[in-house]
C-alpha cells in the first residue's frame, strides 16, 4: 500500500495504518473483531485530525475490514482494491454479505485475472447491493492490480499508465462523492 499511499496523496490526505498481526510480521491475520477493532481505532484517530469526507481506501481485506466499518460508523465511500469476495479463491466461499449490507457508496477496483474476486460474481453481487456500485476493470490485472508483462506490452501500456489511470478513477469517484449527499 505504501506505492499507493504517495500516489493517494496527490488527491488529498492520506492516514495509513498496519494491523497488529502485520506490526509483528505474523503471516495469519487477527481474528475479525480485533480486525474491526484496530480499523475502527485508526478511523477515529484520523478524523480528530483531519477535516473533510473519511473514505476508506483498502487493498484486498483492508478494504472488505474498511466495509464492515462502513456498517457501524460513518463513512462517505469506500474504495476496494482488490476485493476479496471468494475466501481462499474459492467461488462458493462468497464474503458478499457485508456487501449486501452496505448503503456507503464503492467503488471496486478488480483486475480480469484476479481469482478472489471473478467479476461475474461481482457483477451479480453489486446487481443485489442497496449501495450505489462503481466498477473499474483492469485489463490482466491480478489480485495485486498488476498487469502481466505479455498483456502490457501486447497493449502497449505500463504498469505506470495502469496505476495511473486508476488513481483517476479513484480521484474522480472521491470527487463525486465528496460532493453529493451520497
Amino acid at each position: 500500500m505504501q506505492s499507493w499511499k504517495e500516489r493517494l496523496l496527490t488527491i488529498g490526505t492520506v492516514v495509513t495504518f498496519d494491523y497488529t498481526y502485520m506490526r509483528e510480521n505474523r503471516r495469519r491475520p487477527d481474528p475479525l473483531p480485533q480486525l474491526l477493532a484496530t480499523h475502527r481505532r485508526a478511523l477515529l484517530e484520523a478524523r480528530a485530525g483531519i477535516d473533510g469526507p473519511a473514505i476508506l481506501i483498502g487493498r484486498s481485506m483492508g478494504g472488505r475490514i474498511g466495509c464492515h466499518v462502513a456498517l457501524e460508523e460513518k463513512v462517505d465511500a469506500l474504495v476496494c482494491l482488490g476485493y476479496p469476495l471468494c475466501g481462499a479463491g474459492d467461488r462458493t466461499r462468497l464474503r458478499d454479505e457485508v456487501l449486501r449490507a452496505l448503503h456507503t457508496p464503492i467503488l471496486f477496483v478488480q483486475g480480469t485475472r484476479d481469482s478472489l474476486c471473478p467479476l461475474d460474481i461481482l457483477e451479480r453481487v453489486r446487481s443485489e447491493m442497496k449501495a450505489s456500485t462503481y466498477l473499474h476493470v483492469v485489463e490482466g490485472g491480478d489480485h495485486s492490480l498488476l498487469v502481466s508483462k505479455r498483456h502490457l506490452q501486447a497493449a502497449g501500456e505500463t504498469q505506470e499508465k495502469v496505476d495511473q489511470r486508476i488513481l483517476e478513477v479513484i480521484a474522480r469517484f472521491v470527487e463525486r462523492t465528496a460532493t453529493s449527499d451520497g
